[in-house]
C-alpha cells in the first residue's frame, strides 16, 4: 500500500495506470439486489459506504435482473454519483448486444457515463476471440468511450487463470491493454488454479488495475474453519490489488469491511506462510472455489443468450456442414 492514502476511515489506492484513487475495499453489487435485502438496506448501505470513505461501487448489467443497479442508480442520487467510482459489466460478446446491455444499464443506473464497464464471465477460451473480432463486444466498448458513456474498459473471469491470460494475449494482438482485471484472489486460490500466481504478476507488469474478488467466496472459504472473515479480507488487501470487492448484505458487514480497511497491516513473511499453511489442505481440490470448478455461478451458461448471435459467417459454415 505504498500509493495508499487515507479518507475518513478507509485508505486510497491507485487504479494501476489510470491514475485515479479508488477505495481499497469496494462493495460489491449482486448483494444489493437479494431477497433478505430490501431497498432501503441497499441504498442505505451505499451511502453510508461512500459517507465513510468507500468510493469504488461494482454492478453488473444481469445482476439480479437489473434489479441491483436500478438500486445503485437511487442510491447514488442527489449528489452521490460525483462521489463514486462507478463500475458495471456487460455480457454481450456481440457488438449489437453489448450495446444494448450497456443503454440498459446507462439508464438503470441513472448517469450518462460509467468510470469503468467491463466484458464480463470471460470463462471460455472462445470469448476473448468473440469479444474483439469482427463487430465484436469491444469494438462498442470503444464506440462507447469515444462518445463519453464510459471512461475505462476491463474485464472479468473466475474460472480459470489460463483464459485471463489468453484474454491479455488477445488484446495485445489488437493493440490494447486494458485498464482493469477483476479476478479471484483468496487464501484458497493461492493453492488451486492460482490467479494470484498467474495472473496477478502479468496485471503489474503492465500497471493494470487490480480487482480482487471472491475473497470469501460468498462464504464458502469460511466453512472451511480455516480463516475468518478479516483474514480473508486482509490477505487481500496485503496483495498489490487497487481494490477488493466484497458483497454487503447488512451493515454488520459493512461494518466489517471498515475494520479490516482500519486494521489492515502488511503480513511479514512468516505471517503470510502461517495463512497460507492453515488453508492448503482445505484449498488443493477446490472445494471451497465453486465458481472454478462447478458452473453454480455461470450466469452466461444459464442464459446463452445473453451473449449474443454467433457471427452470421460461422453459421452459414455451419450450415454448409
Amino acid at each position: 500500500m505504498a500509493d495508499a492514502e487515507k479518507r475518513g476511515e478507509m485508505p486510497y489506492r491507485t487504479l494501476g495506470r489510470t491514475g485515479e484513487k479508488v477505495s481499497a475495499i469496494g462493495i460489491g453489487g449482486w448483494h444489493l439486489g437479494l431477497p433478505k435485502v430490501d431497498e432501503k438496506l441497499a441504498l442505505r448501505i451505499v451511502r453510508d459506504a461512500i459517507d465513510r470513505g468507500i468510493n469504488f461501487m461494482d454492478n453488473c448489467w444481469d445482476y439480479n435482473e437489473g434489479l441491483s443497479e436500478l438500486r445503485m442508480g437511487k442510491a447514488l442520487r442527489d449528489g452521490y454519483r460525483q462521489k463514486a467510482f462507478l463500475m458495471t459489466k456487460i455480457d454481450g460478446r456481440t457488438k449489437k448486444e453489448a450495446t444494448r446491455q450497456l443503454e440498459h444499464s446507462l439508464e438503470r443506473l441513472q448517469t450518462d457515463c460509467i468510470d469503468l464497464v467491463q466484458h464480463h464471465e470471460i470463462l471460455r477460451y472462445e470469448d476473448p476471440d468473440r469479444i474483439f473480432g469482427e463487430d465484436g463486444a469491444h469494438a462498442a466498448l470503444l464506440e462507447a468511450q469515444k462518445a463519453g458513456k464510459l471512461r475505462y474498459i476491463g474485464f472479468t473471469g473466475h474460472k480459470d487463470p489460463r483464459i485471463h491470460l489468453y484474454m491479455l494475449e488477445v488484446a495485445r494482438e489488437n493493440g490494447f491493454t486494458f485498464d482493469a482485471v477483476q479476478l479471484p484472489l483468496n487464501l484458497m486460490d493461492a493453492h488451486f488454479r492460482s490467479f494470484s500466481k498467474l495472473v496477478l504478476p502479468e496485471l503489474v507488469k503492465d500497471g493494470i488495475g487490480v480487482l480482487a474478488m471472491k475473497t470469501l467466496a460468498n462464504g464458502s472459504i469460511l466453512q472451511s474453519k480455516t480463516v475468518t472473515p478479516i483474514e480473508c479480507l486482509h490477505y487481500a488487501l496485503h496483495l498489490p490489488t487497487s481494490v477488493v470487492i466484497t458483497g454487503v448484505d447488512s451493515l454488520a458487514i459493512l461494518d466489517q469491511a471498515f475494520e479490516a480497511a482500519r486494521t489492515f497491516k502488511p503480513f511479514s513473511d512468516a505471517e503470510l506462510q502461517a495463512l497460507l499453511a492453515r488453508t492448503r489442505e482445505a484449498a488443493l481440490r477446490g472445494k471451497y472455489e465453486p465458481f472454478k470448478t462447478s458452473s453454480i455461478y455461470d450466469g452466461t451458461a444459464s442464459n446463452p443468450k445473453w451473449l449474443g448471435e454467433e457471427p452470421p459467417e460461422l453459421q452459414a459454415l455451419m450450415m454448409q456442414d
